[in-house]
């Protein structure tokens, strides 16, 4: 197993998407962020089925800066509770994982 994680985050719209993109890599709390438009998601909020349209970030990152990502996009996060899971990466492309490393130095 490696010591990386990806971290899934959905955002509202574009413009707060790109803002916590912006952030993250720039405070070299992540080395990618990908953005995945118009993803739907259906879910319960408040004893209610909710439906929203949403964007995805894939956050590529490691477990040692996991807790000030998390409190950054806290931050920057428009809804009350924020997805936010981090899933750890099994294997990987050892020159990718290398270029992770490299980045967030």
């Amino acid at each position: 197993m490696t010591k990386a994680l990806v971290v899934y985050v959905t955002a509202a719209n574009r413009k707060e998407a790109d803002k916590m993109a912006a952030a993250l890599v720039e405070e070299k709390l992540a080395a990618c962020v990908s953005i995945v438009p118009n993803i739907s998601s259906r879910y319960w909020w408040q004893g209610r089925i909710e439906y929203a349209q949403e964007l995805l970030l894939i956050v590529k990152t490691f477990p040692r800066l996991y807790k000030a990502l998390e409190k950054r996009i806290r931050a920057l996060h428009s809804y009350t509770v924020p997805e936010i899971l981090a899933m750890p990466v099994v294997e990987g492309n050892p020159a990718y994982l290398k270029w992770m490393k490299d980045s967030l130095r």
